[in-house]
């Protein structure tokens, strides 16, 4: 290892039984749910928790936490550039026609469409928006999960 360069990070190479590989790897962040207030989503009837969300200093970041969906919640179709996956933590969701329920996990891939959502019992679904490895495009967090008010649909774009 001595004097090898990582073809990565193109940092010199470390031991990785003694530390990190390079001096570029990272470790890892914890936050916790209850550390957060619940903020307004942009679809009516849901909330939302982000433990972690792309900022200018961090673009990359993922948009990761939690969405809580009241009775009657739900979003319209609309389509993303990004990737994301989903797991329903509780509650039962009808997802384009077919319903879902705890320990579900729902992949989509970059670009994507989601179809129609919503339930009737509420619930919360754990999800991660990433960027898109073939788009390169990343998850949008401010105007869309920390809002005053839920969006007015009639206005809002649904082609992110």
């Amino acid at each position: 290892m001595a004097n090898e360069i990582d073809p990565i990070t193109q940092l010199p190479k470390a031991d990785p039984r003694v530390k990190p590989l390079t001096d570029g790897h990272h470790g890892h962040e914890c936050r916790h749910l209850d550390d957060m207030d619940w903020e307004v989503q942009r679809f009516g009837g849901i909330r939302s928790k982000m433990l972690f969300h792309p900022r200018p200093e961090r673009p990359t970041e993922p948009n990761a936490g939690v969405l809580r969906y009241a009775p009657g919640g739900g979003h319209p179709l609309h389509s993303h550039y990004f990737a994301q996956v989903w797991y329903i933590l509780s509650g039962e969701f009808d997802i384009g026609g077919q319903m879902y329920g705890p320990g579900t996990m729902v992949f989509h891939p970059d670009p994507h469409f989601e179809v129609e959502l919503k339930t009737e019992t509420g619930g919360d679904i754990l999800f991660v928006q990433y960027q898109g490895p073939t788009t390169g495009k990343g998850p949008i967090y401010d105007g869309r999960f920390n809002l005053d008010e839920h969006a007015d649909l009639d206005n809002e774009r649904l082609d992110y």
